[in-house]
């Protein structure tokens, strides 16, 4: 049984392993350190992909129910996994040049990207609450790891302030559903809650109280309205790759974890449930798209673009059914490369070694920096979802699927906040293209970050030529959720 069981999270083991060891080397090797760490923690993730994607693992279930795995789980974390190395990749050459090269960072990144696989393979509601511990904990410490700096302490206190209230919220709507179902396992909460269902027996409004919390505190993990306060605040306070990583990652994480927790033991409360998360789908599409309008700063407008994202992504939760999961799996994993490539452009953008962040500083870009502008274009166009560009797919997959379930409403109103929301990311290539440049940027952007700008580009333009193994991987893992 115990060999089984290790089996089963053998990924999640060797990470642990890894960032232990990584630790330990880090504070006895002492100072320039970070390079080697850094190198090491892409190589670690990489060996986990390879693990959950190359492995023969069967599905099954670990640790007397609190631990699943299953082709939903697998596929989650590979994007996760990505996400996260991308993530490393981008803070590597960011850290030498601020004078902030610490082995911490990507340590601490290892910590926070198990944290997120324990979330993706949750099966119990405690274990659930340990893997979103260990993510948080690792967050609050990378978004304020600038002492020196008041923005990102500031932006790390509002983090830990924040997220300690939405744990508490996630205990309390736990607690109220043990107290009323008598079981925090998914698989016996699934049963009996689908036994009442079958009897046509009401729920107890204890039980949809403790849902409400739990659902309001995993709003708050992906930054969805009305728990989206502590986003445009963090982002602009944090380093930016830290931002990259805060916008990516731990969003795909949690609402991986949101779609387990709803389609899994809540399936048969669907009416329940798909009041709010249609709530929550409207006002972060809405707010999103109207908010970033006046934004001068550019990462303030990825954190409403990103709430935006959300919204459009909860979409296809929405929806509750099999397609609606397909389509918030391939929004998803879409999203991650739209992100990390504008963020990859961002942090190059640097004039006389200093860091920039203002739209008005990209004016006359595409003159001075022609290949970076037409990167940064291609991400832009993808996020307003301009066809054949990836991002066109990723909406139409989660509307069609609104659509479907017959939420035509969420669907027009979604598709109208996408016109509003291509308002700002249009100015930006306006200005890019259409306005004298003030100044140019410095030319050397790093190995690393071209890597990750090729990789991001090549992906968002080539989709429609390779999406068929995604779109079917995505019906796999989904197929696999609503199986369990």
């Amino acid at each position: 049984m115990i060999t089984t069981d290790l089996s089963l999270a053998l990924p999640e083991i060797f990470l642990a392993c890894a960032a232990t060891v990584l630790l330990i080397y880090g504070a006895y090797a002492g100072k320039n350190t970070a390079s080697f760490v850094s190198a090491m923690s892409v190589a670690v993730l990489a060996i986990a992909f390879a693990i959950i994607f190359l492995g023969d693992r069967p599905a099954g279930i670990a640790f007397e129910g609190l631990f699943v795995v299953d082709a939903y789980g697998d596929y989650m974390k590979l994007v996760v996994l990505v996400a996260s190395g991308f993530g490393i990749l981008m803070t590597q050459r960011f850290v030498e040049r601020e004078g902030m090269a610490k082995f911490e960072i990507p340590v601490l990144m290892l910590l926070a990207t198990l944290g997120m696989l324990m979330m993706v393979s949750a099966n119990d509601l405690m274990s659930l609450y340990v893997g979103l511990e260990l993510q948080s904990l690792a967050l609050y410490v990378i978004a304020a790891i600038r002492r020196e700096n008041l923005r990102s302490s500031e932006a790390g206190l509002k983090y830990f302030v924040l997220g300690a209230l939405s744990s508490g919220m996630l205990l309390y709507g736990c607690s109220l559903i043990y107290g009323f179902t008598g079981t925090t396992d998914f698989d016996t909460l699934g049963a009996v809650l689908s036994s009442a269902a079958n009897t046509d027996q009401a729920p107890q409004i204890g039980l949809i109280v403790g849902l409400v919390f739990v659902c309001a505190a995993i709003a708050f993990k992906i930054s969805a309205v009305p728990f989206h306060m502590w986003t445009p605040d963090v982002y602009e306070g944090a380093p930016t790759p830290v931002t990259a990583f805060f916008a990516s990652a731990p969003k795909v994480a949690a609402i991986a974890l949101f779609a387990r927790l709803l389609s899994d033991p809540f399936g048969s409360l669907v009416s329940e449930w798909q009041q709010i998360i249609v709530f929550v789908a409207l006002a972060s599409m809405i707010l999103g798209s109207l908010a970033a309008i006046k934004q001068t700063n550019i990462k303030r407008l990825m954190a409403y673009s990103s709430i935006g994202n959300i919204g459009f992504a909860l979409v296809g939760l929405a929806a509750g059914t099999e397609e609606g999961i397909t389509g918030l799996i391939i929004y998803m994993t879409i999203y991650i490369f739209m992100n990390m490539g504008t963020f990859a452009c961002i942090l190059s953008m640097r004039q006389k070694g200093t860091m920039v962040e203002n739209i008005d500083d990209l004016k006359g870009l595409s003159k001075t920096s022609p290949m970076m502008a037409f990167a940064l274009t291609i991400f832009m166009f993808s996020m307003a979802g301009i066809p054949p560009l990836a991002g066109f797919f990723a909406k139409y997959v989660v509307f069609a699927a609104a659509v479907n379930a017959g939420l035509t409403t969420l669907a027009v109103i979604g598709v109208l906040a996408s016109v509003i929301g291509a308002f700002y990311y249009l100015r930006i290539i306006k200005v890019m293209y259409f306005d004298e440049p003030s100044s140019s940027f410095d030319k050397p952007i790093g190995n690393e970050m071209t890597a990750v700008l090729t990789v991001s580009t090549a992906f968002i333009v080539f989709f429609i030529l390779f999406s068929t193994p995604i779109m079917d991987g995505a019906a796999v893992a989904a197929s696999a959720l609503f199986a369990g």
